[in-house]
């Protein structure tokens, strides 16, 4: 499961929302000291709040430090729906288009129809599955308040 601490900014019925801090890894990077990434990171731009809807079946107060979590699983599995799949239905349309001969602006139009067509595919299958439970980000645990 990949995990991201958070604060509970809002609680509904079964859920709550966290917001959550991204944080760049340039700090840790060899080439730290002579990178414009780097001084970004230093000045705090590279940083952003998010915020996330999680499942949960743990009474939570909104200021409550919390773990959430994804798996692994779906984390890849919507990667490729999201990369792989526009890439794909691209070259498929522009093959298909060769092979009947087209000539090339053809194609490329075609390939970009293929594109648009993969990219319409995705946000309907996000569209579907957005509500499925199975997919939603779910709170591990609530951390402990430092005294």
């Amino acid at each position: 499961m990949i995990e991201e601490s958070g604060r509970v900014v809002a609680v509904e019925d079964g859920a709550v929302w966290v917001e959550t801090l991204h944080k760049s890894t340039c700090s840790s990077c060899s080439a730290n000291a002579g990178c414009g990434q780097g001084l970004m990171d230093k000045l705090g731009v590279g940083r952003r709040r998010g915020l996330v809807r999680a499942l949960c079946s743990l009474r939570l107060e909104v200021g409550d430090s919390v773990v959430i979590g994804v798996r692994e699983d779906l984390l890849v599995r919507g990667s490729l729906l999201v990369y792989l799949l526009p890439l794909a239905c691209l070259f498929a349309a522009a093959l298909l288009a060769q092979a009947l001969g087209a000539g090339e602006p053809q194609i490329a139009a075609a390939g970009v129809s293929g594109l648009a067509l993969g990219w319409l595919l995705v946000r309907w299958r996000s569209r579907r599955t957005a509500e499925s439970p199975d997919l939603q980000p779910v709170v591990v645990r609530a951390l402990l308040a430092a005294d």
